[in-house]
């Protein structure tokens, strides 16, 4: 792995990625940290790489300049919360909670972000545990373990001995949408799949699913874009 320059105002950085299994150049825009990577079978020179960049740098701009800035909660911000924006406040609580449509965050503004990530994930762990067996009990299907991660490729997974792991970044989205990724995967335990039989159970729990996938579709990037500090 390397990295070249793109000259212009202002330069960008391109991590060069060797691959024996690709088979042409292509290139890939983050957009959780405007990472540009560049990947290219194992016989492609620098050259050549870069001579591709530059022919798509229009591509990689406009990529970058579309890109959701990181946010990070801090007194005076705001943060999503149950889909609804709160605001965040200093003060002399013994722990963080919402009062009025604000976050109360206690201890130095320098770690709030800690703070407030440690109140997301157990307000994520009480939600998503009530809805799974809410939808377990409905398809009478037995959930073995619930987990929360902060997962970036996936909201949700489930493994065919009842083991279940949801993003705790969840709780930023409103709650039908919450409910629905936990649908969604408690479906799982019906039917391993997504074949036809396997959204039939998900629309006979969740008759809305629709609505709310296209939300994450949507909006899944702003959740990401929170920084905790991690």
């Amino acid at each position: 792995m390397g990295q070249v320059v793109l000259s212009g105002d202002p330069p960008i950085e391109i991590t060069l990625r060797r691959s024996a299994r690709a088979r042409r150049i292509s290139l890939r825009v983050s957009r959780l940290n405007g990472q540009v990577t560049l990947s290219l079978p194992n016989w492609t020179g620098e050259p050549e790489a870069l001579a591709f960049a530059r022919e798509k740098e229009d591509w990689i701009r406009r990529n970058l300049s579309e890109r959701i800035r990181p946010n990070v909660p801090t007194p005076g911000g705001t943060l999503m919360f149950e889909g609804a924006e709160v605001s965040i406040a200093s003060h002399r609580a013994r722990a963080v909670r919402l009062e009025n449509g604000t976050l109360l965050v206690p201890g130095a503004p320098e770690q709030a972000a800690v703070r407030i990530r440690a109140f997301l994930k157990i307000a994520a762990r009480d939600r998503l545990h009530a809805s799974v067996n809410r939808y377990a009990d409905q398809v009478g299907r037995r959930v073995t373990r619930i987990s929360l991660r902060d997962t970036r490729s996936r909201w949700g997974s489930c493994t065919s001995d009842g083991r279940l792991m949801f993003s705790w970044r969840l709780i930023m989205a409103p709650p039908a949408v919450l409910d629905y990724v936990a649908a969604h995967e408690v479906s799982h335990l019906v039917e391993m799949n997504h074949s036809a039989a396997y959204w039939a159970v998900v629309r006979e729990i969740c008759p809305e699913f629709e609505t709310h996938r296209k939300w994450l579709r949507h909006h899944g990037r702003q959740l990401h874009a929170v920084c905790f500090g991690d």
